[in-house]
């Protein structure tokens, strides 16, 4: 007789909420540390209480009452050895606390103390019976701790008590032995880090659970103690050590080899050498520089994964132009993805111009093309006719198939998910032979270049980015001149609108960007309508438009043609115009209520004017009052032009997460390390990685699954 398979037990509802904070197996709950303390180990007496303090105290109740004043409270009167009396006022209590709390009872209670009419009181304390009111039933008679009480970070239904009881167990049956020797340390040179001065990891572990009460607070809640920079360094080798392993994994995979044709003398015929000789204009040594590390990665048969970072204007989509060109000289497609509509027509129309004198064939894909339009698009790339495809979102959608993707173009890389990056490279995954087909070592992947016009301070490209090769142009070319940057008032704004009426006069364009508006894209559009009625009002005289997210993508394009050919002076706009738009005539651009704007947004608006030979200027308009840290980015903004300096002040100011945009690879898994305190520790963390991974694998291992277990693929996407 067959019976039917069970069902698989489904998880307890604590198991889940535990999953959530990520306790699964014993080695999370003792890597899971309090977010504070409390002191329980001393008692205060009732007269030396002082309003505003967290205190502890215990007596004995002597009376209780239930009030309503507008609502109902328990009032309940403890008094302690010296015959002082506190009140305990509880908002919210249930039937059985009326029980417990009964006069008689002896309870130790904890709280912060505040001045009342009544006198001085703490409302909702902690509390514990020391001894019940009714002499019948029975309780353990408590003694005060020995070390100070971790508060761990929780979530609705998980109690402190289940938590400290749960971390307690954990940490008898979890070992924590030192990752290697003395010896081998002294083998593996790793004496380095003595200098460091950590405590072993038990010891650390051990110590932030249960530390002493007589312990400097400051240094445990803001991870500055031994302990916590021990903590702090392992969590950072976790990490190093993942990206610098799926580094090397990505080595040992297959790619196109495409031979270098850089060298006139070698091939003048090449389509790169003929691009160049082309051009108006010559490469900037940084320019040269990265072409050649590119140029390098290339010809390699292991795909290429470089990041190409450079400040606005600096001159990366030429540079990614060259590489497309020897991807195509060497028998390749390539595709060329950008985050909007705009961005991509504008590559398009750069590559068109580049490509198109030489024969190659580029196709555009776009979400708005026509049905009989976007067949004849995906035909071209199958077949292989297309060798340079350009477009957004639409390239990584269903029904596009490559014939052989040998390079793919990712720009503004941080405003794509990994997935999407992902989607892009499986277009290009194919056997080396038909017969390798259920062989994953034939498996042959396109080369990735990513591109960042935000640039990426040190801090972030070692510990986020160490995955990738790292290419920048930190140069600018010798005809962009610095953009000047003016801070003026809203109550001035009368005046602006006056020199954009004498700037367009002259023969300028002008950009008016309207204000950000977190969440709202109607209220962003309502401002954007209503910021284009009032300046077309106000300046009759003027050709003024208006671009937004919520146009298609036909109307947008027939908006940036009129301001491409000039015929609009005015473009009023929202942050749509952020990335890509490329018009040298632009030499003024007007930021309404700067003051709303992050760094990276403000700095890459700039960008956008200054790209000609005419002066220009970029007004912030800003609203007060200022909060400290929107007067802190206009003020960077006033002082620099620096990408990378406008960078680290932002990663100052916002911390890493935001920073980092749509790449999630790792930024959840440094849950203790701070990158701008803890430099010094991700140095010695990446050093210590390349010599583990040299020496010690099987070190690596362990180390890798006490910290991340299954979340080590996020780190390697």
């Amino acid at each position: 007789m067959s019976t039917a398979p069970k069902k698989p037990k489904r998880p307890s509802v604590l198991t889940q909420k535990l999953a959530k904070l990520g306790l699964t197996r014993d080695i999370d709950f003792v890597l899971h540390f309090p977010l504070r303390y409390e002191d329980e180990t001393r008692l205060s007496p009732v007269r030396a209480l002082q309003a505003g303090s967290n205190a502890q105290v215990e007596g004995e109740v002597v009376d209780q009452v239930v009030q309503y004043r507008g609502r109902r409270q328990l009032l309940v009167h403890i008094q302690d050895e010296q015959g002082d009396r506190l009140m305990l006022r509880f908002l919210h209590f249930y039937g059985s606390q009326l029980t417990q709390l009964a006069p008689g009872a002896r309870l130790r209670a904890r709280g912060q103390v505040r001045r009342s009419l009544q006198g001085i009181e703490m409302v909702h304390p902690s509390y514990k019976l020391i001894t019940p009111a009714d002499p019948e039933e029975k309780i353990a008679t408590a003694a005060l701790p020995t070390t100070l009480t971790p508060v761990y970070p929780s979530t609705a239904g998980v109690s402190q008590a289940y938590l400290s009881k749960a971390i307690r167990g954990a940490l008898t049956r979890v070992a924590l032995p030192a990752l290697w020797t003395a010896q081998e340390a002294q083998q593996w040179g790793l004496q380095f880090l003595d200098t460091l001065s950590l405590p072993p990891l038990a010891e650390a572990v051990a110590f932030l659970h249960n530390p002493p009460p007589r312990v400097e607070e400051n240094a445990l809640l803001e991870h500055t103690h031994p302990a916590w920079m021990r903590v702090k360094f392992e969590e950072l080798l976790a990490q190093q050590l993942s990206l610098q392993q799926a580094h090397a994994k990505r080595r040992a995979c297959a790619a196109p080899a495409m031979p270098k044709c850089n060298d006139p003398t070698g091939n003048p015929s090449s389509l790169v050498v003929r691009l160049l000789q082309s051009l108006p204009f010559t490469l900037t040594s940084a320019q040269q520089r990265v072409q050649r590390e590119i140029e390098d990665d290339l010809s390699a048969a292991y795909p290429m994964q470089r990041l190409l970072q450079g400040d606005v204007g600096s001159g990366k989509t030429i540079v990614a132009a060259l590489a497309a060109a020897q991807a195509i000289e060497a028998g390749y497609q390539v595709a060329f993805m950008a985050p909007t509509d705009i961005l991509a027509e504008q590559h398009y129309r750069k590559l068109v111009a580049w490509f198109a004198p030489m024969g190659v064939h580029i196709v555009r894909l776009s979400g708005a093309m026509k049905s009989k339009e976007k067949r004849n698009a995906l035909e071209s790339i199958a077949f292989g006719q297309a060798q340079l495809v350009v477009g957004t979102h639409a390239i990584i959608q269903n029904g596009v198939e490559f014939d052989y993707l040998g390079l793919a173009i990712v720009d503004e890389q941080h405003r794509f998910g990994v997935t999407q990056r992902l989607a892009l490279q499986a277009k290009g995954q194919r056997t080396q032979t038909s017969e390798d087909k259920a062989n994953d070592a034939s498996m042959q992947y396109p080369h990735q270049l990513m591109m960042s016009a935000t640039p990426i301070p040190r801090t972030l490209a070692m510990s986020y980015y160490a995955d990738l090769d790292l290419s920048t142009i930190d140069t600018l070319p010798p005809n962009r001149s610095p953009v000047r940057t003016k801070l003026i008032t809203q109550a001035r704004r009368a005046e602006v609108i006056e020199r954009v009426r004498a700037a367009a006069l002259a023969g300028r364009q002008i950009y008016w960007v309207c204000p950000l508006i977190e969440d709202s894209e109607v209220l962003e559009l309502q401002a954007a309508i209503e910021t284009f009625t009032v300046l077309s009002e106000a300046l009759p005289e003027l050709t003024v438009d208006l671009i937004h997210g919520r146009l298609s993508t036909n109307e947008k394009h027939e908006v940036m043609e009129h301001f491409i050919a000039g015929h609009t002076a005015l473009l009023v706009a929202t942050t749509v115009i952020e990335v890509g738009v490329d018009v040298p005539n632009a030499s003024l651009m007007v930021i309404e209520h700067a003051e709303r704007f992050g760094l990276a947004q403000l700095h890459q608006l700039r960008g956008r004017v200054g790209r000609g030979e005419a002066a220009s200027v970029c007004v912030l308009l800003y609203a007060e009052p200022l909060s400290w840290t929107a007067r802190a980015r206009l003020r960077t903004m006033h002082e620099t032009h620096d990408g990378f300096a406008i960078a680290q002040r932002d990663l100052d100011l916002r911390g890493p997460g935001e920073l980092l945009g749509a790449r999630q690879s790792g930024a959840m898994l440094l849950r203790f390390a701070d990158l701008q305190k803890d430099s010094a520790l991700l140095d010695a963390a990446k050093r210590t990685a390349m010599v583990l991974l040299r020496h010690a694998p099987h070190v690596v291992a362990r180390h890798l699954e006490r910290w991340l277990g299954a979340r080590e693929e996020y780190l390697t996407t």
